[in-house]
């Protein structure tokens, strides 16, 4: 891990609050001079701390509904039937997020979906047809409590107050 000290700590706090903050914004925020806090975030973003900046969309408001967890297991274990797995994932838009996991499955995806009968059709034409799946879960998200939390940086910070 790069050493941080609190300004650094505290300018990532800050762009987990608002990335849309100016340099002239988060320096006052964070104490610091704008070209200090510029530098800073230039090498927070060079040590890849900062993997980049996005929007948080609404998707029940964009016509995306149904929200599931998808956990899949391979028939095969191995180099090549995970890449190959890697590879199709990566080219289905409904997957918004894809982990290798622990436990009873190999991998947990988030899919949405515009409705019910879209999500059935996903799961029997996309998901199921991908290459080496022996076994397919899903559960339907009911409603998001806490999603796409800041990372909780007070676990890590202790070293730069």
């Amino acid at each position: 891990m790069t050493d941080l000290d609190r300004f650094d700590f505290k300018i990532l706090r800050c762009l987990q609050e608002d990335a849309r903050l100016s340099h002239v914004a988060l320096s006052e925020k964070v104490a610091l001079s704008p070209s200090q806090c510029s530098r800073r975030l230039t090498r927070l973003e060079a040590a890849g701390l900062i993997r980049g900046y996005a929007v948080q969309l609404d998707p029940d408001r964009l016509g995306l509904g149904v929200v599931a967890l998808v956990s899949i297991s391979l028939e095969r274990h191995g180099e090549s039937s995970a890449a190959t797995f890697h590879e199709a994932v990566l080219g289905l838009p409904e997957v918004t997020e894809c982990s290798l996991v622990t436990g009873d499955a190999d991998y947990l995806l988030r899919v949405v979906a515009p409705d019910l009968k879209a999500f059935s059709r996903f799961v029997l034409e996309s998901l199921m047809t991908l290459p080496g799946v022996a076994n397919l879960r899903s559960s339907i998200v009911l409603e998001e409590i806490k999603s796409r939390a800041p990372l909780p940086l007070d676990l890590v910070a202790s070293k730069g107050k």
